[in-house]
């Protein structure tokens, strides 16, 4: 039937059937489109922690953690451990602790490790209390703007390192991070194979080079 012979109420159902059509591509072009994102984001997550060889020694230190026991990260050497500087008053460290302590249960009988530094100035007063609060499952010491230093100053909160399984860092997060994304990087360091003390030798020696933060 030619176009003009359309009446009004078959040409109001043809565009309503064009309109259902067009939603339908939109709906599913979003879809494939957030699923392309979601997938790229997963990927560069993966990608983002560093080779091997690109890591560079984490400085190590001691601190008191709160039953007044010296701790060093040294003593860690084996595990994968993630570093977290954090403070009492910091909101989004306080959205981050809850994910914290459900890595330490879930990841540590795979030889994982959370070590948590409080920046609060006013010491251990205001963070035993705190930890007793969250009821914590992780260690935490005190630490200072010296021992912020030893990690290229660490200017906001919180930041974390990760560190693999030699005592080096293979991601740094800085800021309210994703759990997702602290999960993908932390099961990768896991999953890795345990390098032989021939092959940590091959490796360039970077203990001196400053810790970058690379979203990395």
């Amino acid at each position: 039937m030619a176009w003009g012979a359309l009446s009004r109420q078959d040409a109001a159902d043809i565009i309503k059937e064009v309109k259902r059509f067009l939603i339908f591509v939109l709906i599913a072009f979003t879809a494939v489109a957030l699923g392309l994102v979601a997938h790229g984001r997963n990927a560069a997550t993966v990608a983002n922690v560093r080779a091997a060889g690109d890591r560079h020694e984490a400085p190590d230190f001691a601190l008191k953690d709160a039953q007044g026991n010296v701790t060093r990260l040294s003593d860690y050497r084996g595990k994968v451990v993630l570093l977290d500087f954090w403070a009492t008053w910091c909101g989004p460290c306080n959205i981050e602790i809850p994910w914290l302590e459900d890595f330490e249960r879930t990841y540590k009988n795979r030889g994982f490790e959370v070590l948590g530094v409080s920046m609060d100035d006013d010491g251990w007063k205001v963070v035993r209390p705190f930890i007793a609060e969250k009821k914590i499952n992780y260690r935490i010491m005190l630490g200072d703007d010296k021992t912020g230093d030893q990690y290229g100053g660490v200017e906001a909160l919180p930041t974390s390192f990760l560190i693999d399984r030699n005592g080096r860092i293979a991601k740094t997060f800085v800021g309210l991070s994703d759990k997702e994304e602290f999960q993908n990087a932390i099961e990768k360091l896991l999953e890795a194979p345990v390098q032989r003390s021939a092959e940590l030798f091959s490796l360039p020696l970077r203990a001196d080079a400053p810790v970058r933060p690379n979203g990395s």
